[in-house]
């Protein structure tokens, strides 16, 4: 470990009889931002948190948010361990820097199970205040081997939504039933991936093409089914599974699992439950974003009138083609919308706005703001936003949810498609677009949202479910706070 950019703890800040959770997340953005989040509602519980990055993903946390921006935090500390990847290297066309983007999913998917166990078992030996339990990231089942050699109890938290995570527990009988994997390319594109998971109650609704898109594969060796395979199964070994989701929003799926699985603890939407917790201030300037913010888009919304602004964000790993990208943005100037458009220095081969043509911005130049990152939260809350174009990202689903904001919905890929179909049909907050981008479709889809009918009953349904969110986690009797005490009193218990 780099002793230039860890923090280690100080033997005179450690108590001996406070509980000591180690959190270790997915190295990828979608997987920090929630772990952070519980890291913080477990320390207001009085535990000591030791937060595990990767030596690549430390850095950059420590470029977005400033030197010393991961210092003078009571109780919460952060390592890292090496995540087993070559270097960085920079994009030649100038689409993103050295160290500054997410890297490949499915090579650190495939690190994470050969090169992870070593190092952060290492560390949790060394670690001067002795961890009484681990939580790890879902897909990162190794840390649960890791807890069991040291003799503590280790729990997994499942950052996409659990209806994500039933479909991946059924995808072995997909294969013995012979439907999976696909028998040839032309499944793709012949009607195949529309069979329905009929004989699957909670998944009714589900089509074959809104499973991960790891499933569509010819290869019953290929990498990342046999990922995702994996560690579905291999959660079974956890004391616990922690899901960021509400028991109203996805109870038949909860009920099925909770008679296959280890015990079930659902307390989200994890960011409003932290609201409850006032003793957490302290952390408050604590965040895990790992590009620099944009605030001022934040003033520029209070120039916009209240529902007015479509706001869009393809999240964190999601890549456009030139032609998607210009598409969205004529599709953006032709609804004649104000628009808010986080778009990532490495969302897009070369330079975005080299290659979005300077009529666009002629166009759109009195009512569009164009940003690298932004604060989504704070931006999803803000009055003046009146829809959202995302790529279903569960937290973008779940921040959504929570701020009653209706959803046009572009998935990319892993479990998008499944949180999209849910959106769209199960809880009637989104509306989906091809994923064929063109123009004409995405005007006439904000334009929906916005000022239609269709708009007025998605919009409608988003503040049932808000208001659904806000009642799990109020501190009367919320489901979401019951379940965390529950989860806390589990841990306890076992220390």
């Amino acid at each position: 470990m780099n002793s230039s950019v860890v923090e280690s703890e100080t033997k005179c800040e450690i108590n001996k009889k406070q509980p000591h959770a180690v959190c270790i997340p997915f190295p990828a953005q979608g997987h920090i931002n929630p772990m952070i989040e519980l890291a913080k509602l477990l320390h207001s519980k009085g535990f000591r948190i030791t937060f595990v990055n990767t030596e690549y993903n430390h850095r950059r946390l420590l470029k977005s948010r400033g030197p010393g921006s991961l210092d003078g935090f009571p109780g919460f500390r952060f390592q890292s361990i090496p995540d087993g990847l070559p270097p960085p290297v920079a994009a030649e066309d100038g689409g993103g820097s050295a160290g500054d983007s997410t890297q490949d999913i499915p090579s650190l998917c495939d690190s994470t199970a050969k090169n992870f166990l070593a190092p952060f078992l290492a560390l949790l030996k060394k670690l001067n205040s002795p961890a009484s339990c681990v939580v790890c990231d879902a897909i990162m089942c190794f840390a649960i081997d890791a807890a069991r050699e040291i003799g503590v109890p280790g729990y997994c938290f499942r950052t996409t939504c659990a209806a994500s995570f039933f479909a991946n527990r059924n995808l072995p009988g997909l294969i013995q039933k012979g439907i999976l994997p696909l028998k040839d390319s032309a499944c793709l594109t012949n009607g195949y991936l529309e069979s329905r998971l009929d004989w699957i109650p909670p998944l009714k609704n589900v089509r074959l093409r809104d499973l991960a898109t790891f499933i569509r594969t010819t290869d019953l060796n290929d990498v990342m089914l046999n990922f995702i395979i994996s560690q579905a199964q291999e959660v079974s070994k956890a004391s616990g599974i922690i899901f960021n989701t509400f028991d109203d929003l996805e109870n038949e799926v909860l009920a099925d699992l909770s008679l296959i699985c280890p015990p079930i603890y659902t307390f989200g939407p994890v960011h409003f439950l932290i609201n409850q917790h006032p003793q957490n201030k302290s952390l408050n300037s604590l965040g895990g974003s790992l590009w620099k913010e944009d605030q001022e888009c934040l003033e520029w919304l209070y120039s916009r009138a209240r529902n007015s602004v479509v706001y869009v964000n393809f999240g964190s790993i999601t890549v456009l083609t030139p032609q998607q990208l210009v598409e969205f943005a004529w599709g953006l100037a032709d609804s004649k919308k104000d628009f808010l458009w986080a778009i990532r220095p490495d969302a897009v081969t070369g330079d975005c706005k080299v290659n979005l043509p300077s009529e666009f911005f002629e166009e759109t130049e009195q009512r569009g703001l164009i940003v690298k990152w932004c604060p989504q939260e704070q931006v999803l809350n803000h009055p003046a936003i009146g829809a959202f174009l995302t790529h279903c990202g569960w937290n973008s689903m779940l921040e959504s949810i929570a701020s009653g904001v209706p959803m046009i919905c572009w998935p990319f890929f892993a479990d998008q498609q499944i949180n999209c179909r849910f959106a769209c049909v199960e809880w009637g907050v989104g509306l989906e677009i091809d994923s064929n981008v063109n123009r004409v479709e995405v005007a006439k889809a904000v334009t929906e949202l916005i000022d239609g009918e269709k708009g007025k009953q998605l919009k409608t349904n988003a503040i049932k479910w808000k208001n659904k969110a806000a009642e799990a986690t109020s501190s009367v009797n919320g489901s979401s706070y019951l379940n965390l005490d529950k989860l806390v009193a589990h841990m306890l218990s076992k220390q």
